[in-house]
């Protein structure tokens, strides 16, 4: 990746890594699928009206939408809502990036050197590290649903993949077209229309804002940037970049919710931080060996 592309990826992490604390803020007034269809309806509209469909087939671009609106968001909000805290969630979530390589692996024969696995093993020791220290604020529950949400985001990612050089906006937009009704259809069954309207009309400013980020920051400009770059690179050199998720979302929810910072979570942050660093010397090593054979 270029030094600008490196810049963009760590923009995004960020991004989602502060997210998860107005995930919460955001539950605080509204059911989850509630407030994941309000943040795809957004997304959606009022875009379609304004761009074209990208050009891809419309089954990459409903299983884009179902994977990542209902599968990953859906599930992560609605997880998130009890059974797991901001700080942990931004960790558990990360796993997508396992899910990611193993998918690249089968479907496109994408490569992965020994470095590269030693870099994995050393981030995800600092995972296991986390996820050994779960509290009375985390459930059984809560970690399958956001291992499911991680995988989700894996497959999300292959579709990106599979679909090319698109119009990325143009396809979030026209995606979230097939994720509002089923987000719609599942807080009504679970959530039920009164919780649904009453939480409409008591909502604050609080959840206004949530949402706006929701849908511009965080999908948007997130999202939009990081499908781009993993149309442009292999999924081995991007999704490592999203390590860096939990690390800033762990410190976001410890500096605006008060979530503790032991001396054990920064260990795991740095175990990540160099398994991070180990992934992307590797890889600005390879595309350095392939410039100077071409010359050659």
């Amino acid at each position: 990746m270029s030094k600008s592309h490196q810049l963009l990826a760590f923009f995004v992490t960020l991004i989602w890594g502060t997210n998860f604390v107005f995930i919460k803020y955001g539950l605080d007034e509204l059911p989850p699928f509630l407030f994941a269809a309000i943040r795809f309806f957004l997304v959606a509209f009022p875009l379609v009206f304004f761009m074209k469909r990208p050009k891809a087939g419309w089954g990459l671009i409903a299983a884009y939408g179902l994977l990542i609106g209902f599968g990953q968001f859906g599930v992560l909000f609605y997880a998130m809502q009890n059974d797991i805290s901001p700080g942990l969630a931004s960790l558990v979530v990360q796993t997508q990036i396992f899910f990611s390589i193993i998918f690249a692996i089968f479907m496109f024969k994408e490569t992965i050197k020994p470095a590269q696995w030693i870099a994995l093993l050393i981030s995800f020791s600092g995972i296991a590290l986390i996820g050994s220290k779960v509290d009375d604020n985390t459930t059984l529950l809560g970690l399958v649903l956001v291992l499911i949400a991680a995988m989700s985001w894996a497959m999300g990612n292959m579709v990106i993949k599979k679909a090319g050089k698109v119009d990325i906006i143009a396809f979030l937009a026209y995606s979230s077209l097939f994720t509002v009704p089923v987000l719609f259809a599942m807080s009504l069954y679970f959530e039920g229309w009164t919780l649904m309207k009453s939480s409409i009309q008591s909502a604050s400013m609080t959840s206004v804002y949530v949402v706006l980020w929701q849908t511009i920051g965080n999908t948007l400009i997130g999202y939009g940037i990081w499908n781009y770059l993993i149309s442009r690179y292999n999924a081995s050199v991007v999704t490592p970049w999203a390590l860096l998720v939990p690390v800033s979302g762990m410190m976001a929810s410890y500096l605006m919710l008060g979530e503790p910072m032991p001396i054990w979570k920064i260990i795991a942050a740095l175990l990540i931080l160099t398994g991070l660093a180990l992934n992307i010397y590797m890889s600005v090593r390879t595309v350095r060996k392939a410039r100077v054979s071409k010359v050659a």
